[in-house]
């Protein structure tokens, strides 16, 4: 294992184009970090300089404390997976995953060994001996991690090593790379759009945009304490609601209508008010809102129920479009019987709303 760290990495193609924009950041020992964000935000360029494939504009990353930035990608110990596995077709899974181990004129015995020991692990021991093009799209990931895992790299580097697969198998496999990392606890570093992943693999989760840092924490923490409303509105389905208000003496007026905040933090004026599909409550609370249904999704033990209140001014983060009127999202019981046209009322759960900067999208509230 190996701790990876990045110190002021800037990455730059040609004149204009800032991939990375001066990337600091500590990797952990055993950790298994996430890099996430929308396509474009610098995240697979990052990995790519761990790796070795891209150069580094300015700035240093070092490998278990050794700096790395002119160092071959062969000589760094570590392992790389990609999203479309890059198994040689013409060698046999036991072929495909003792070829590192070849280059690196590894004894025949000790091949055999690591290559069924990593087979093992994989639970692949009955596919040695088939071609990649006889297995599915999750047995050919298997190899490809195989591939990476018999050479004990420090660190392991996955460029989303699951976006090729249907939604179950990609369930499935989240499910057997947890596993393996807590067996094996090597340091990993992990790269992914879906934010399901994310949330669910990663000790902690790096969410990018524009190639800069915007929050560096705890899957729980970046869903409840988003450090601004880009990370708000990235992180959950269905993205949290932005709502326009005003905020004094304690209270956040919207609309025609207010709500007390267990705590303002001395903060007045005009704000964003940020709420959690859950936290938007359909019922009959004191201070509950009129409000008329529009759409319902069925989603099983949940429904989404999209309500118009009337009154609301939405507000979206920036670059996104604000939805048409006042509509919410609220996520309800799959039980919950109101279809489209219906008049019902909703409320906000005070203690989940989370207040923004208008101006610059930064969070106002305590993290």
């Amino acid at each position: 294992m190996a701790a990876v760290s990045f110190d002021e990495v800037t990455k730059q193609f040609g004149s204009a184009t800032v991939a990375v924009d001066r990337l600091t950041l500590d990797v952990n020992e055993g950790e298994f970090l996430i890099l996430v964000g929308p396509s474009g935000c610098g995240k697979t360029t990052a990995l790519r300089m761990v790796a070795g494939l891209e150069q580094v504009t300015s700035g240093e990353i070092a490998i278990d404390g050794r700096v790395v930035n002119d160092v071959v990608p062969t000589e760094r110990d570590i392992a790389m997976v990609f999203q479309n596995y890059a198994l040689y077709p013409h060698m046999s899974v036991f072929d495909n995953i003792a070829f590192p181990l070849r280059q690196q004129k590894v004894k025949r015995a000790a091949i055999r060994e690591r290559v069924a020991e990593a087979a093992r692990l994989l639970n692949i021991e009955e596919l040695l001996e088939r071609k990649p093009r006889e297995l599915s799209g999750g047995q050919r990931q298997r190899v490809a991690i195989g591939r990476a895992l018999v050479r004990r790299p420090k660190a392991f580097l996955m460029d989303e090593p699951l976006s090729n697969l249907d939604a179950k198998l990609r369930v499935q496999m989240r499910a057997e790379l947890l596993s393996l990392h807590q067996r094996l606890g090597i340091t990993t570093i992990y790269v992914t759009h879906d934010q399901t992943e994310a949330m669910t693999l990663g000790d902690r989760v790096v969410v990018m945009r524009h190639g800069v840092v915007q929050q560096v924490d705890a899957p729980e923490r970046l869903y409840r304490r988003p450090a601004n409303m880009f990370v708000a509105g990235f992180i959950g389905s269905p993205a949290m609601n932005f709502v326009q208000g005003t905020l004094a003496d304690g209270r956040v007026a919207l609309g025609e209508h207010s709500v007390a905040l267990p705590s303002a933090n001395g903060h007045s004026g005009p704000v964003v008010v940020g709420v959690r599909p859950e936290d938007v409550l359909i019922g009959d609370a004191a201070d509950a809102l009129p409000a008329q249904i529009e759409i319902t999704e069925q989603l099983g033990p949940e429904m989404l129920v999209h309500v118009d209140v009337p009154g609301l001014t939405l507000a979206a983060a920036e670059g996104d479009e604000a939805p048409a009127g006042g509509r919410l999202v609220s996520r309800a019981p799959g039980t919950f019987k109101g279809v489209r046209g219906d008049r019902v009322r909703v409320a906000f759960n005070a203690e989940h709303l989370r207040l923004f900067d208008p101006e610059t999208g930064e969070s106002l509230t305590a993290r």
